[in-house]
């Protein structure tokens, strides 16, 4: 058993999708049409980190209560949770390409952390080895 997706909720697909791809590296594994169960366009959109087997599915906000939670998906605190082998090189690059840090690197007894905000604005633990 695993989980296989985690839904996103974010303003627009293709922005998500560069900053996912673009400044996080993640791969896009799937962007297919799609519709909505009243028969509106949308698309199923996928990314994942390399390696990972748990992937986002970015969903475009449809309706006031969708938009209202873009950005703000765990209610303030961090939901979200990315490991890497290089905390020092992720960071830096993920700096270089404009990632908002909120919290600077720390050591804490699980390894290095540093919260960042994605393009929506949820926040997200950046995780590395101590």
């Amino acid at each position: 058993m695993q989980i296989d997706l985690v839904a996103l909720i974010v303003d627009e697909y293709d922005p998500a999708i560069a900053f996912f791809t673009g400044v996080l590296g993640f791969d896009l594994v799937e962007d297919s049409p799609s519709l909505t169960n009243d028969g509106r366009p949308k698309r199923w959109v996928v990314v994942r980190p390399p390696g990972a087997q748990t992937a986002l599915l970015l969903a475009r906000a449809d309706g006031e209560r969708q938009a209202a939670v873009v950005g703000d998906q765990a209610a303030g605190r961090v939901g979200f949770f990315l490991r890497v082998d290089d905390f020092d090189a992720a960071y830096r690059r993920m700096t270089e390409a404009g990632v908002e840090f909120v919290r600077e690197p720390r050591t804490e007894p699980y390894g290095r952390v540093a919260v960042f905000l994605d393009i929506a604005g949820n926040r997200w633990d950046l995780l590395g080895t101590a």
